[in-house]
């Protein structure tokens, strides 16, 4: 299956830079749109490899306004530092960018027109027209530049006028916003290449219907103009498109279902509107506002009922009808403001990182109470940051340096100035971060390049915690110069180690009266050692060290729990998918509740049942056919009867991040 943004690939369709000669059914619309067509070119900027990287592409525009407004694709202009653009007559000139829009994948340019031959001469502009009058059929010509050629034209027919990305996934994520989640392309087969994004897709009345996005298969896939003008307003006017959440997903209703309208609850955030409200997975939407929604049996119903939610002002009390079951339901709800999904990153050289501000949901999805925290969102190798020792990684969150709170990138930044100043020389930088639900701290020296190191695991007799060693430059920052032994980087929920007290944070000094000698990486083994050669039902004694208190506390060890290597592995050949027990470190890592049940897919044979049903590896399954699962003995047994009786539908529901869902499988016995 061929699927490309149409500015990601060489392309090549060589025609005349004006077009002469044209069919008479055409000319119209060529006189009428031609002329405002653009080419861009931009410079654009991305985070890898702890660097913002610079990369060159092209795409195509439509002047929309008399002022030299330029509606085109997000991907082609969202992220650029720097832009050109020709116009029709092949003059150039440099451009800005007003605003983008993820969401929607457009964005809008503005023409310095004192770069042109004739700055206060008119522009060509082109018109909109209705998208929703198209229909299946209707001629339709695809303009823009090819591989940054010259300005093309094709023809072709619309083929569908709601056409979405194979599987209903979405398929299209631009910095972490599906465009799926609201938009239904026109697919049409005049013929686009790669450098055609952001141009027109037009009408033979030379209107615009269309701003030409994707290429799938043989079709192209255009935004339609009614959004597309829509969010061009907003972005003139604001330069940002803001919009309404509940914190609900949804999906289309189950192929088992006798509703004759409305469409699923797939699940909500936890604390959110839709959460608070008392909208439940499995519930029936069938009103917003008293606005019906029709039966939504396919993915591309889905878009619909977003739009509804995503345009509603923000900070308005929705009211929502529905069903749980066969008893009517109605929900009130506040909406609140939809925050962006991946925030833009910023390079912060001195640290040899990329990083980006935590949103609300993404601190959700880490079990975190507050989003004051910076995403480390790649490392440099080699770089100061890929040198500490334990060396803060991809994905981990910066939430101190040298007992200054790090918020946000801003932060990040001011303190950044503070420690560097005054010199070039590398300065040493005491760092609080999280990683995998475990808190460190570690010393990054600002400028200089090391080595990482790594740490390893305990076995038999069991503390519960997880540890990292006092190295000497840690204990000189942390005021206790010469000190030895081991600082807490985490407590295991339910363990010994929690019940007898032990808190994140605090410094353990001495096992039974003996100092526990560890300052070097290399020793991060000594303490688990040392535990391991006592007895699993024994009772130790931890001098450790909390704040400016020197303690005592006795805890009781206990058998190490298994690991996920150890762990009993069940195999399900015929529905084609693997899933195990959940073990304590699944529990750290996802910050779970003592009710928290359900048996972990460790992974899904590609093209198989389960796969085509849309199961994925690291889903929590919870039930299947509304039978628990709490076990991988329950699941076998659950998965005997299935077998046995062979039904021709099998509903899971499972729990991906934070969010839940019910996943369809239809095998053939």
């Amino acid at each position: 299956m061929k699927f490309f943004f149409s500015t990601l690939f060489a392309g090549l369709c060589l025609m005349s830079s004006t077009p002469t000669f044209a069919a008479p059914d055409i000319q119209p619309a060529l006189d009428a749109v031609y002329p405002a067509l653009v080419r861009i070119h931009v410079v654009s900027e991305n985070g890898q490899s702890g660097r913002m990287q610079k990369n060159r592409g092209s795409g195509s525009g439509t002047i929309i306004h008399p002022d030299g407004f330029v509606l085109t694709n997000h991907h082609v202009a969202g992220r650029a530092t720097r832009m050109t653009v020709r116009l029709s007559d092949r003059q150039e000139c440099r451009a800005t960018l007003v605003g983008t829009d993820p969401l929607s994948d457009l964005a809008i340019l503005k023409i310095d027109r004192q770069d042109l031959r004739q700055p206060d001469a008119p522009l060509p502009v082109a018109r909109f027209g209705d998208s929703d009058s198209l229909q299946v059929g209707d001629v339709v010509l695809a303009m823009g530049s090819p591989a940054g050629l010259s300005q093309s034209v094709t023809k072709g027919v619309v083929a569908n006028t709601q056409m979405i990305a194979p599987g209903g996934s979405g398929g299209l994520s631009l910095d972490g916003e599906v465009v799926g989640e609201l938009v239904r392309w026109i697919g049409h087969d005049a013929v686009i290449f790669p450098g055609n994004s952001g141009g027109p897709l037009v009408n033979l009345q030379g209107e615009i219907v269309g701003v030409n996005e994707v290429g799938i298969g043989s079709l192209g896939g255009a935004i339609p103009s009614n959004l597309a003008q829509k969010i061009a307003k907003i972005l003139i006017s604001e330069g940002e498109v803001k919009r309404s959440s509940i914190g609900l997903a949804v999906q289309p209703l189950l192929k088992t279902s006798k509703a004759q309208e409305g469409i699923l609850v797939a699940g909500t955030i936890s604390d959110s509107p839709a959460a608070r409200a008392g909208l439940l997975a499995g519930d029936i939407i069938v009103s917003v506002n008293d606005q019906s929604i029709a039966a939504a049996r396919a993915a591309e119903d889905i878009p619909v009922f977003n739009r509804i939610i995503l345009e509603s002002p923000i900070g308005t009390e929705l009211s929502i009808r529905g069903l749980r079951g066969e008893k009517a339901m109605t929900w009130k709800v506040k909406t609140e403001t939809r925050e962006p999904m991946l925030p833009r990153e910023k390079e912060f050289l001195a640290w040899g990182i990329t990083a980006h501000n935590l949103t609300r949901l993404q601190a959700k999805e880490l079990h975190r109470d507050s989003a004051e925290a910076v995403v480390i969102q790649s490392v440099r190798p080699g770089g100061p940051t890929a040198a500490a020792k334990p060396a803060p990684a991809a994905g981990s969150l910066i939430t101190s340096v040298d007992g200054k709170k790090v918020r946000n990138c801003e932060d990040l930044a001011a303190i950044t100035t503070e420690l560097t100043h005054d010199g070039t020389s590398p300065v040493p930088a005491l760092v609080t971060y999280e990683h995998d639900g475990k808190s460190y701290l570690t010393i990054v020296q600002v400028g200089l390049e090391k080595d990482p190191e790594q740490v390893a695991l305990a076995r038999k007799a069991w503390l519960g915690v997880s540890t990292q060693v006092i190295s000497a430059e840690l204990a000189t920052a942390l005021g206790i110069p010469g000190q030895k032994g081991m600082r807490i980087t985490a407590v295991y929920p339910q363990s010994q180690a929690e019940k007898a007290g032990l808190k994140e944070g605090d410094l353990l000094l001495k096992l039974d009266g003996d100092p526990i000698q560890a300052s070097r990486p290399e020793e991060s083994d000594v303490l688990a050692e040392a535990i391991r050669q006592r007895s699993a039902s024994s009772e130790i004694d931890l001098e450790l060290r909390r704040g400016d208190q020197v303690l005592t506390i006795k805890v009781p060890l206990e058998r190490a729990p298994a690991s996920t290597s150890e762990l009993q592995e069940y195999h399900s050949e015929v529905l084609e998918f693997k899933a195990r027990d959940l073990c304590k470190e699944d529990q750290l890592r996802e910050r779970s509740k003592d009710d928290e049940k359900g048996v972990l897919i460790t992974s899904v044979a590609n093209a198989g049942w389960a796969a085509l049903a849309g199961l994925q590896s690291q889903d929590l399954l919870r039930a299947i056919d509304g039978k628990p699962i709490d076990s991988i003995t329950t699941l076998q047994s659950v998965i005997d009867d299935i077998e046995k009786n062979k039904p021709s539908h099998i509903t899971f529901f499972v729990k991906r991040g934070i969010l839940t869902r019910m996943i369809e499988m239809e095998p053939t016995w």
